[in-house]
Order: C-alpha cells, then sequence, then structure tokens
C-alpha cells in the first residue's frame, strides 16, 4: 500500500495541526458564528466571509504571524485554532499564542492536545525559545488550558489588551523550549 503524506504539520491521538487557508473560510465563519456564545466577551474570530479573507491573509501573508488549525483527525473538522502572534526571531525567538475552540469542541481535550502539538511544533520547526499567553483573569476555561499544557503565571498587566470595546487586564503565562525539555511533554 503506498504511504501517503499526512496533510497536517502535527498529529495527535484525535487531532491534528494544519496552516490555515482561504479555503478554510466557510467551515470557520460558520464555527465562529455558532460559538458566539461561548467565545464573548473574550475572543471575537471572524464570522463573514471577508473578515476571514483578511484574517487569513495575514496569518498566511504575515511573517510575525501563523496560524495554526486544530482538526479532527476522524474527520477533519475544525475543533479550533491556535495562533503565534508577534513573532520575533533573533536572540529572543519568542512569540504570542491566542487561541479559542469551537462550541462543538468546547471541553473535550480537543484543544488541549492541539495546544500541546502547537508548542512542539513552535519549539521544533520553527526553532522558537519561548511562548506567551496573555488571558484575561475572568477567562477560567483559557486559564486552565495554559496551566494544562505547562505554561506558568509570570504576572499581570493592567490594562494591557483593547478587546471588546476597552483596555483589559490580563495575565501572562509563559513557557519554554527548556521547560518542555525538562518536564517531558509535547
Amino acid at each position: 500500500m503506498p504511504h501517503h503524506a499526512s496533510r497536517y504539520l502535527a498529529e495527535g491521538p484525535r487531532v491534528g495541526i494544519r496552516h490555515f487557508t482561504h479555503d478554510d473560510g466557510a467551515e470557520f465563519t460558520a464555527r465562529a458564528r455558532e460559538s458566539k456564545d461561548l467565545h464573548h466577551p473574550w475572543l471575537f474570530p471572524p464570522d463573514t466571509a471577508q473578515a476571514y479573507t483578511a484574517y487569513a491573509d495575514r496569518l498566511i501573508e504575515d511573517p510575525t504571524r501563523v496560524g495554526f488549525l486544530v482538526c479532527e483527525r476522524s474527520d477533519g473538522v475544525i475543533g479550533g485554532f491556535v495562533n503565534i502572534n508577534n513573532i520575533v526571531q533573533g536572540g529572543f525567538r519568542s512569540g504570542a499564542l491566542g487561541y479559542g475552540a469551537f462550541a462543538h469542541a468546547a471541553g473535550r481535550g480537543l484543544m488541549r492536545e492541539g495546544l500541546g502539538l502547537v508548542v512542539a511544533y513552535a519549539f521544533g520547526p520553527m526553532r522558537l525559545h519561548r511562548l506567551e499567553i496573555n488571558v484575561q483573569p475572568l477567562n477560567a476555561p483559557s486559564i486552565a488550558l495554559a496551566r494544562a499544557c505547562g505554561f506558568r503565571l509570570e504576572g499581570f498587566s493592567p490594562k494591557m489588551l483593547f478587546v471588546d470595546g476597552a483596555w483589559r487586564d490580563h495575565q501572562r503565562w509563559a513557557i519554554t523550549a527548556e521547560a518542555v525539555r525538562e518536564s517531558g511533554r509535547h
């Protein structure tokens, strides 16, 4: 039987991660619309074709960003996404993560597996050294995901990011390549 290369950059038992494409727009925006109640007031992924095209263009074309779709391996359905933003190379080799699950996938452990794959990919092929997650303090599911994936709380930044019409406080969580190696995770 011939070997077929996986369409995923990395795979776990239940999910694979792959880059965004323009062809994902219809499914992504439908999932975003279905998930508005889950995401509000923390996250506002694109939910129209025009907004998705602009969003995907930035993730595809901007070298300081890369986006990953977390897809169920059984059927390829998009369960969520993880983006690495503000990528800096040189002596810093760091990026800031943003992520979200879609409603049908929330609470099933798919994002934990997917975020773990993205961390391993970032510290492997991408050769990054440090990843950060900035989370609003009341966003318990996002904090739980960061903690479950080995990120450590590093601090608190008042009025750090402009979200939903106002400057919001954020907790700063981070992980380094050394911490992952030492823990044996990912």
